[in-house]
């Protein structure tokens, strides 16, 4: 399978992560984040056997904790990512989130004296305009027209700070993991280290199970609960397809898997009927030709 085509799937996967995981997030479920700790847990267990046992990736316990700092923030990013989409719509979540990008390479640049140059800058600098005009927007749009627009899909968000912190929460914590990659991966395999992830996010998939399942005696509907397996899939799919493409082509590969926070927001409007004002997408726009820019300037980041 050539490049552009691994590069679209990881592009429609990773979008379709963000739709499904938004449909199983819904504000009445005070444990989605963890159910869907569950799922993607799961998923990436089934795939993390696949490639030891049928691939014949190297693994063990070393491995896993060498990279548990990587590990241990991805996830953490995720989980904070999750609960997020119970407070706001995911056409804002996903491009905020989608600049860890650019956050990672300024933490890169300020701790690690990597070079950022002036083109970098500014798309560095654009996706944080657009995030922080969201964030304005937000705060000052009226309640009575935010509830407007929240009745088309039929769901009541809380206005507080919380609902833009945990995305930018999200960017931060996953930008940090990026760089602990970037440390990690000169002394290690990186699809013993892709295992080594995925084993751990199955060991929190399985402490998840514990406490949703025995703790808090929740019980699990098949119907409420499908958006989240289908979200994992997509991610681990996701995953996979971007591997292959960077490695078969990053310069062409990467601008391309960097819009998909693009796409969610198109799936946003088409399946849950979010309908947000011409400020918002004006901002969205800005951190969208941010991230662009820096999947064009910076590849192999």
């Amino acid at each position: 399978m050539n490049w552009f085509i691994l590069a679209l799937l990881a592009m429609l996967c990773w979008s379709g992560s963000d739709l499904f995981s938004k449909m199983g997030s819904r504000p009445d479920d005070k444990l989605s984040h963890w159910k869907m700790v569950m799922a993607v847990g799961l998923v990436m267990g089934v795939h993390a056997a696949f490639e030891v046992f049928v691939n014949g990736v190297q693994i063990n316990l070393g491995i896993i904790l060498a990279y548990m700092p990587a590990s241990a923030l991805y996830i953490l990013s995720m989980v904070l990512g999750y609960v997020g989409l119970r407070y706001i719509e995911l056409s804002i979540s996903s491009p905020i989130c989608n600049t860890s990008g650019a956050a990672a390479a300024l933490f890169l640049f300020l701790f690690f004296g990597e070079k950022l140059d002036l083109p970098q800058g500014m798309a560095v600098l654009a996706m944080a305009a657009g995030v922080v005009m969201l964030a304005i927007v937000e705060s000052r749009e009226d309640e009575s027209v935010k509830l407007e627009r929240q009745k088309a899909e039929n769901l009541r968000y809380t206005k507080s700070i919380l609902a833009l912190l945990l995305p930018i929460l999200y960017c931060l914590i996953d930008a940090a993991g990026t760089v602990a990659d970037a440390v990690i991966l000169e002394t290690l395999d990186e699809a013993s280290a892709n295992v080594a992830y995925e084993l751990t996010f199955l060991m929190m998939g399985v402490l998840s199970c514990v406490y949703v399942l025995c703790v808090k005696h929740e019980k699990l509907s098949v119907p409420r609960e499908a958006p989240k397996l289908l979200a994992a899939v997509c991610e681990t799919a996701g995953q996979l397809a971007y591997v292959y493409a960077i490695g078969a082509n990053a310069v062409g590969s990467a601008p391309i898997i960097s819009c998909y926070c693009l796409v969610s927001v198109l799936w946003s409007r088409i399946f849950l009927k979010e309908k947000l004002s011409w400020k918002h997408y004006l901002a969205i726009a800005v951190a969208a030709a941010g991230i662009i820019a820096m999947g064009m300037l910076d590849p192999e980041g």
